[in-house]
């Protein structure tokens, strides 16, 4: 009893870990003790801090990725406190390990050239006023998927230019919205006229679009506007927080726009650090300059 097989069995059968958690766990926990029986350790339970130490060092020089080590650790972590729930060791070997840090990927952004290729796609196509809207608003506001699906009219000042969502944490934040997207809004809205409580991008019955259903879109409207990218509805967030920024250098302003808790959530676009935030959208964004 106790064995990783057993181990395996309880994530599949009383947490229903999914069948890809399930092999790397698996694959992890192997890896593990075929080092431990090379060094001639009994078994994965009398394993020291030390030990274990060893086996992520020894993993590491082999040319395991940061990103791939802290998985390993994960598996490890979980393995642990399952024997130690069960009495099987007196403490966890890996409760105290960490892996090396993964060195944070930048995300990929379209230049403004392919924002505005993307987002003026023909309304006169099936739901082109729709995808219209749908992609000026990304564009325009930086929201996140599951916002702009949640999305009703009642949340929308067309007249003061501001979009009210709910966001992460059910914390409530308001973004400007450029004038392309207010027009792309009012036209969509004119062709499918709904009351204030409706979704602005209503899916099937009575419900919001899916996320789904809004990325498997975006990727067959890049494809179309000839961006061969991987386009995604994360990449116009990116784009819009990049954009801004390349522009204002307003850090801050962006961490708000974005509705990041945390200001190094955001200096993943720049470590530059600045402050002041509203005029910054009107002045900086690409589709939000005005006609004076």
């Amino acid at each position: 009893m106790y064995a990783v097989a057993d181990f395996i069995a309880h994530l599949q059968v009383e947490r229903r870990v999914s069948t890809h958690t399930l092999d790397a766990y698996r694959r992890d926990l192997a890896a593990l003790t075929e080092w431990a029986q090379a060094q001639g350790i009994a078994g994965l339970a009398e394993l020291q801090a030390e030990q274990l130490r060893g086996f992520v060092a020894s993993e590491h020089r082999r040319g395991l990725s940061p990103k791939s080590l802290q998985r390993r650790l994960s598996a490890c972590r979980s393995y642990y406190q399952w024997l130690l729930k069960h009495g099987r060791v007196a403490a966890s070997p890996a409760a105290a390990l960490r892996a090396p840090k993964a060195p944070r990927k930048l995300p990929q952004v379209l230049d403004a050239d392919e924002a505005v290729r993307l987002v003026e796609v023909p309304v006169d196509a099936p739901l082109g006023k729709r995808d219209r809207a749908l992609l000026e608003l990304f564009y325009s506001s930086g929201l996140r998927l599951s916002e702009l699906c949640a999305l009703r009219w009642r949340d929308l000042d067309m007249a003061g230019g501001m979009v009210t969502v709910l966001g992460k944490g059910n914390k409530e934040r308001k973004v400007p919205v450029g004038s392309h997207a207010r027009n792309a809004l009012a036209e969509w809205r004119q062709e499918k006229p709904a009351g204030n409580d409706a979704f602005v991008f209503p899916g099937r019955g009575e419900g919001p679009i899916s996320q789904r259903a809004v990325q498997i879109r975006i990727k067959q409207l890049a494809q179309r506007q000839g961006l061969f990218k991987h386009v995604h509805p994360h990449m116009l967030r990116h784009s819009f927080a990049s954009h801004i920024l390349e522009s204002s250098g307003d850090l801050r302003g962006v961490q708000e726009l974005l509705g990041h808790a945390d200001i190094a959530t955001t200096q993943i676009y720049t470590h530059l650090d600045f402050q002041h935030l509203a005029k910054v959208y009107d002045a900086a964004h690409p589709r939000a300059k005005r006609k004076k």
